[in-house]
């Protein structure tokens, strides 16, 4: 598999360095080969802006100064020799031929990328791209290139899996999570692992164990996020909240993934290429109760 990596570091430092009623075009070019991977409509700036990115209509030190460490601790290149170590670690999966790799900096005061999605994010649904996005604090910068390989455990599950925005289950959806961070784990131990998992526990994650249980079944892309990122993101989407605390789903995932390798003896690169029903066997709606 070939690795592409753009150079987005030094792009965003000569982005910012240009007059601010420029910006947004320079922006939009460097942004310009993912757009069609990314489903939504509008213009890619405000996309951008809208999803925690850093922002091109305003004057903020912080951003070159934090462009300036991602350099210097080589984050691209880290990103890379990270990807080839989750491909050979899936090499017994189809991947796809060449996986371009886009890095977006993240904007430290959306409340929403810093609260609720703990300060970085990815996005590696789309055949032949991953898109990361982070704000590099001195808890985040370390963990950049695992979210890459979280990123890229989707692609390669869904260059093996089905995943049909009409068909897909809840349980699909929650299981792709937690299959993704088991094989961070796998492959760079727990201290790699983004916060998502362990940032529901105790009553809360048993009440969302049972609603996202219940609804294990619910077909449709446009119903899975709710279930998955819960309410505070679903608000933000514009969508109806299902009661789900905030990244519930990455939590449930992870408990069900580590049931099944418990069970079954396998290890998360041998799960990975597996449909949910093998996985989770019998995980629908209401016959699956959460662990005492």
């Amino acid at each position: 598999m070939e690795f592409i990596v753009h150079d987005t570091v030094s792009v965003m430092a000569e982005t910012l360095r240009q007059p601010r009623e420029r910006r947004a075009d320079t922006l939009r070019e460097m942004l310009s080969p993912i757009r069609e991977a990314i489903p939504m409509p509008g213009d890619i700036v405000d996309i951008h802006h809208e999803g925690g990115g850093f922002r091109v209509d305003a004057d903020d030190p912080r951003y070159l100064a934090a462009l300036d460490r991602l350099a210097e601790a080589d984050v691209l290149g880290q990103v890379e020799r990270e990807l080839r170590r989750a491909s050979a670690a899936l090499g017994h999966l189809k991947q796809a031929e060449t996986l371009q790799v886009m890095f977006v900096l993240g904007n430290p005061d959306d409340t929403h990328l810093m609260g609720t999605a703990g300060g970085y994010y990815g996005m590696g649904g789309a055949p032949g791209w991953l898109y990361l996005l982070a704000w590099p604090g001195d808890e985040i910068i370390g963990r950049i290139a695992h979210c890459a390989v979280h990123e890229f455990h989707h692609n390669v599950r869904y260059t093996n899996v089905e995943w049909n925005p009409q068909t897909v289950t809840v349980g699909e959806h929650v299981i792709s999570e937690g299959l993704a961070e088991a094989f961070v784990r796998e492959l760079s131990g727990p201290e790699a692992m983004g916060p998502w998992s362990s940032m529901v526990t105790g009553a809360d994650f048993d009440h969302a164990y049972e609603r996202i249980m219940a609804d294990f079944g619910l077909q449709g892309m446009w119903n899975t996020p709710a279930y998955v990122l819960g309410d505070s993101a679903t608000r933000r989407f514009g969508q109806e909240p299902k009661g789900i605390p905030n990244m519930a789903g990455y939590a449930v995932g992870l408990r069900l993934v580590d049931r099944a390798l418990a069970e079954t003896g396998k290890t998360v690169a041998e799960l990975s290429g597996l449909p949910v029903a093998e996985i989770v066997p019998g995980g629908q709606p209401g016959e699956t109760k959460p662990d005492s």
